[in-house]
């Protein structure tokens, strides 16, 4: 299993302004949209538990809502709160890719979530982060967090503040200051449903 996880670049920066920090969580906790960086691209975020902060992220990137978003939590022990059960083979590869590459799973049966955030099939992507901001966001937030690529639908993602287009730059509520200068270059993470009879398909190694 571990074979299938690759390391990632350690963050150039680790210690973020509480300022910086602060003034984020405010505008999500208004409903807000910020533009963040995450454990793998610059992210486009707000509270995962408002559809209509949801619904403002789908209209900022101009993407159509049937494509669902991925969520982060600050640690595995808050999955329980965001679907009906947590699969065993969820712990099984959280704990495989514990200090690896980023992994994203897809959950079935998500709850407690914006509806409009969710598959058709009601599963939900979740991804533990480790990031330093995102982390202290979802920590200090107490929900999770919509994390989109910092691009306009149909363009690329931006894997640094640089890339980020100045439009979408100005369409946001807040643009985060922390790892502006990093211009280090994450791996995109992995990618596993799993269903509810617990079979996996994978879908980025």
């Amino acid at each position: 299993m571990c074979k299938f996880f690759r390391t990632f670049a350690p963050y150039m920066e680790t210690r973020y302004d509480k300022n910086d920090l602060q003034q984020a969580l405010k505008v999500l906790r208004e409903g807000g949209v910020i533009i963040y960086p995450t454990d793998t691209v610059w992210g486009i975020g707000c509270d995962a538990t408002n559809a209509a902060a949801v619904a403002r992220v789908y209209e900022i990137k101009r993407r159509v809502d049937s494509k669902a978003m991925l969520v982060l939590l600050d640690g595995a022990g808050k999955l329980q709160g965001y679907m009906q059960q947590v699969p065993e083979t969820a712990w099984m590869l959280l704990e495989a890719a514990e200090g690896q590459r980023p992994l994203t799973i897809i959950y079935p049966n998500a709850r407690n979530l914006a509806p409009n955030l969710l598959a058709e099939d009601g599963s939900v992507g979740i991804r533990i982060t480790s990031e330093p901001f995102s982390k202290a966001l979802c920590e200090q937030l107490r929900r999770p967090i919509i994390s989109t690529s910092a691009n306009f639908s149909g363009e690329p993602a931006a894997k640094i503040f640089s890339e980020i287009n100045p439009e979408l730059l100005d369409a946001v509520d807040y643009v985060c200051a922390f790892r502006r200068e990093d211009t280090t270059r994450q791996l995109p993470s992995s990618i596993i449903k799993i269903d509810e009879r617990e079979r996996i398909t994978i879908i980025r190694p």
